[in-house]
């Protein structure tokens, strides 16, 4: 063996056998509890963006080193997923990490594409109009041989998109027409449920209770209607209703109706443009037959309007304080939105004039010449607005 070789290979054995015993010092060191093992403290999630076809998510993974020194010594793999009824929906990872002592924000980006928000949509309404969503979080060490998982952190979203449907107020349905005296019917009644979630379309099913004040049967041969999200239509169609409703009697009417689920990631872009906030629309109009003659009409009275929120990753407040987003433990709280009228009665006197704020209840009375009886409507203050704590 010449004198380089011994020299440069005993150099290199030296070099092995040096860097063996590093590692086994710190895998020691580590089973010894010399060497503390970082974790991960919390998980901060917030969009940072949407387009047509993507929404980006921005994170922050708070890792905590408990050493003196860096913990950088083959670097660290941080990696994280976000579930929303167990749909993985964003993933993102990030390797050769240095975490310095304490705690460290590592910032992560992935993004979301916006066609899985209809297999997400059919797993809320299926699951009651609630999801489950789940943030998971670990760090990887090389040098400890080791996998670090965060403490899991959950939410629980829910919305309430149809209750308000369900009515007991009385509407009129005028045809507006000169050969049939208004109103032409009233509807009593309506409800509504969510029926069969497919991948590809949801079914509403709408149940109307309707009055005839005739005194000749009226048809409704066809049941239209328009479905919008935030002015973006994702349903629209007609339903053949084939009842007749005899003279002065009541029929109720089902119809089902359907929001095309390839529609859903047009709305996800503007419910995010709309801080998470979107406005439900649907209307209806039907084809009539009364005293021999078919008419066309808007059942403008029917008209459903809701206004629905969500918070994903529960930090739309600190958002709008601070331009941060915490992800917490906490389930999501329901802010119900809660509205009053006040009317004013003024009492006149030689000497006072005094005023006082009352709640207005009030009811109006719709009487029909042809009908035996008299119809009550009660007063609307049209779409509801509530607050759900979290849609997607």
């Amino acid at each position: 063996m010449g004198l380089t070789s011994a020299l440069f290979g005993g150099k290199l054995r030296v070099a092995l056998v040096a860097l063996v015993l590093v590692a086994a010092g710190v895998g020691g060191a580590y089973a010894t509890g010399v060497i503390g093992a970082p974790s991960v403290d919390r998980v901060d999630n917030r969009f940072a963006g949407v387009n047509e076809t993507a929404t980006v998510i921005d994170t922050d993974l708070y890792v905590s080193n408990p050493n003196p020194l860096s913990a950088n010594l083959s670097g660290l793999e941080v990696d994280y997923g976000v579930e929303m009824n167990g749909i993985r929906m964003a993933t993102g990872e990030k390797e050769g990490v240095a975490v310095g002592r304490g705690t460290s924000a590592v910032p992560l980006r992935t993004t979301l594409e916006n066609e899985r928000i209809p297999e997400w949509w059919v797993s809320h309404i299926q699951n009651g109009e609630h999801t489950d969503l789940a943030v998971d979080a670990n760090v990887t060490s090389e040098t400890l041989g080791r996998t670090f998982e965060a403490p899991e952190i959950s939410r629980s979203i829910d919305t309430d998109l149809l209750s308000a449907f369900n009515s007991t107020e009385t509407r009129e349905i005028n045809a507006g027409s000169p050969v049939v005296s208004d109103p032409v019917l009233y509807v009593n009644e309506t409800s509504a449920e969510w029926g069969e979630s497919t991948s590809e379309r949801t079914a509403l099913e709408l149940t109307f209770v309707v009055h005839n004040p005739k005194p000749y049967p009226v048809a409704v041969s066809e049941l239209g209607y328009d479905i919008s999200m935030n002015d973006v239509a994702v349903g629209a169609g007609t339903t053949n209703s084939g009842y007749v409703i005899s003279p002065r009697s009541t029929e109720t009417i089902e119809a089902t109706t359907h929001i095309e689920n390839d529609r859903l990631d047009e709305w996800w872009v503007t419910h995010l443009e709309r801080d998470q906030t979107t406005d439900l629309r649907i209307d209806f109009y039907a084809n009539l037959d009364a005293g021999g003659t078919t008419l066309r009409v808007p059942l403008d009275p029917l008209t459903y309007e809701k206004t629905f929120e969500t918070d994903i990753f529960g930090n739309k407040a600190s958002d709008a304080e601070n331009g941060t987003a915490t992800e917490t433990t906490t389930e999501a709280t329901e802010a119900a939105a809660t509205e009053s009228a006040a009317t004013q009665t003024s009492t006149e006197t030689a000497t006072t004039t005094e005023t006082a704020a009352t709640t207005e209840a009030a009811t109006a009375t719709e009487t029909s010449t042809d009908a035996p009886t008299t119809a009550t409507a009660t007063s609307s203050d049209g779409g509801t607005t509530t607050t759900d704590g979290g849609l997607l």
